[in-house]
């Protein structure tokens, strides 16, 4: 029996021991995943834009501020180990509900005319987006077997769609508010609460439906830590993020230090990442077609270092060029990464195991990007080197992306 054979027969043994939901059950099932992911990104991007807002109102100097983008991915490096323990004792759904309702707690918070909420509430809603970074894509292992790549596609269009909004948005704003960068980042709080009151009926539903379940394909359990192939899912899942949220956070400074105004460079971070809404939605189905992804890796890569090359030079339709690329590329590998943890698993909690393992990990390595980049343009007062640092790592990408994309599984 071929690999993937057995990897589909162990779905189908799980699956065949859980409740089955009806069809209106999945499509509302569907709706929150959607929603969820609609909330797992804007919260951060909002921060971009308005960054030297924030700087210049609170006094914070580039480092401080790069924080505000590294403190939800500390949040996420250490949250992420505790998800599959959290949805093993409460369920999958209750974990999730539990989890926007913290991201909730902390938009509201850092929207508090106070720098030490502003903090406090980046840091805590991230803990709440790690829960749902790690738990989504075992929920859809286990109740989209069949569609996990179109299933995929659409939690990672609307978490770049939102994203995407958020940047774009953030200036204008801030400029008719009178409450300034704080509207900007506080009114992501009306969709977490639209979240909420959808995953209430599912938290309802998840306690008759338990993710883990006894069964044969699961009493063996992975020693992951001396996988090497958990090892090279986690390392791409952190230089993809470390690429990724450096770019969010500085990618409107590097702009500005180019000419752009500040509208015009919040609107091309939005671009960057509505153009990568395509990528996010055809790479999973792709991948989930075919058996080996390098050569899906090797595209996406080759975006990433040829994108971060054009943002040295000063055209404008050249850096425009050079940001769409960026884009597909960080949509493409976002999308990648999260099909590994299904296709490089044997079963949901497996996948569960393998995504807390590589976001742990993988964000622990990405936390320090937005702060390294912002000590290092001060302290040569350029972009010059986080540029070739992440043209470097686009490379790094490229080789482990090679080896996380063979057609193998952890076990």
């Amino acid at each position: 029996m071929s690999s993937r054979t057995q990897q589909q027969h162990s779905i189908y043994s799980e699956e065949e021991q859980l409740p089955q939901q009806t069809s209106k059950n999945m499509g509302i099932l569907l709706a929150g995943i959607i929603i969820i992911a609609a909330t797992m990104r804007s919260p951060i991007t909002a921060t971009g834009p308005v960054i030297e807002w924030i700087r210049l109102d609170t006094g914070i100097g580039h480092t401080m501020a790069g924080l505000l983008t590294s403190l939800p991915l500390i949040a996420f490096a250490a949250v992420s180990p505790f998800a599959p323990r959290l949805a093993k004792r409460f369920g999958l759904e209750t974990s999730l509900l539990l989890a926007v309702i913290i991201v909730t707690a902390g938009i509201t918070m850092r929207s508090l005319p106070s720098v030490v909420a502003l903090y406090a509430g980046t840091a805590i809603l991230g803990c709440g987006i790690a829960l749902s970074n790690v738990l989504l894509p075992s929920l859809i292992k286990r109740d989209f077997p069949l569609r996990v790549g179109i299933v995929t596609g659409l939690y990672s269009v609307s978490m770049n769609i939102f994203a995407s909004i958020s940047s774009g948005i953030s200036v204008p704003v801030a400029t008719a508010s009178s409450l300034g960068w704080r509207a900007s980042l506080g009114m992501w709080a009306i969709l977490s609460i639209g979240a909420i009151l959808l995953w209430l009926k599912q938290a309802g539903e998840g306690r008759k439906r338990m993710l883990y379940v006894t069964s044969q394909s699961e009493t063996a359990p992975t020693r992951l830590l001396t996988s090497s192939l958990a090892w090279f899912v986690t390392l791409f899942m952190g230089i993809q993020s470390f690429i990724f949220y450096t770019t969010i956070t500085w990618l409107p400074g590097i702009l500005a230090n180019q000419g752009f105004s500040s509208a015009s460079a919040g609107w091309m971070l939005s671009l960057m990442q509505m153009i990568s809404v395509p990528a996010t939605f055809i790479v999973p189905i792709l991948a989930g077609r075919t058996r080996d992804q390098r050569l899906l890796t090797t595209i996406t890569s080759m975006c990433l270092i040829t994108g971060y090359a054009l943002l040295f030079t000063t055209a404008p339709a050249l850096v425009t060029i050079g940001v769409a690329l960026a884009g597909i590329g960080a949509g493409a590998s976002f999308a990648l990464v999260t099909m590994f943890f299904v296709l490089r698993t044997n079963h949901a909690r497996e996948a569960a195991n393998l995504s807390g393992m590589a976001q742990s990990f993988g964000y622990l390595l990405a936390a320090g990007g937005p702060m390294l980049f912002g000590l290092l343009h001060d302290w040569t007062q350029g972009w010059t080197l986080p540029l070739l640092i992440q043209i470097s790592l686009a490379v790094a990408l490229l080789i482990t992306g090679i080896q996380a994309g063979k057609d193998r599984t952890i076990s």
